[in-house]
């Protein structure tokens, strides 16, 4: 299970860096709009369009990373004081919760793309197609679902990863040597 855990973290990594590119094409292509509209009165045309298809999909893409990397909020203040192996089994826990909840929706905006598809829903200045989107949404949804799944296996057994130990302590505290 391992192997297959680091090959999911690769494709992760590989769909983060889609997800970066993706943000800081949007990131240029505001820039652009803001300084036409600034200095010619001429903006990009769907600018806001192409944002919020672009972000939504820069973080669904992202998504599977941050979950690689355990790097989601944890909120341990009830339980910092518990045992390791306490706290892993807490934390797969939270990692099948994760996987559940980004299954779900992976499938719905899957089921989504095509009802949208069906409908022939397009975006109102652009005239792009809303299927899209949700279709470009899923694969990061998917990928996301299939390492947290992984992860929850592992369960109580596996060591977190050294960040999220380091970052789990409390400020003021020393971590134990």
């Amino acid at each position: 299970m391992s192997g297959l855990l680091q090959r999911l973290e690769r494709l992760a990594q590989v769909f983060g860096v889609a997800g970066a590119a993706i943000a800081l094409a949007v990131g240029l292509m505001v820039v652009a709009s803001v300084v036409g509209r600034a200095a010619f009165g001429v903006p990009i045309p769907g600018d806001v369009e192409l944002t919020q298809f672009g972000i939504a999909v820069a973080l669904s893409l992202a998504l599977p990373w941050c979950q690689a990397r355990r790097g989601n909020i944890i909120v341990d203040f009830f339980t910092q004081r518990a045992g390791a192996r306490t706290q892993r089994a807490l934390d797969a826990a939270g990692a099948l919760l994760a996987a559940l909840m980004c299954a779900l929706l992976a499938w719905r905006s899957a089921a989504g793309a095509v009802a949208v598809r069906e409908a022939h829903e397009t975006t109102m200045i652009l005239a792009l197609p809303m299927w899209w989107t949700y279709a470009l949404l899923a694969p990061g949804l998917a990928l996301a679902a299939a390492v947290a799944t992984l992860q929850a296996l592992a369960g109580p057994r596996a060591a977190p990863p050294a960040q999220a130990a380091q970052c789990s302590q409390p400020s003021g505290e020393r971590a134990p040597r």
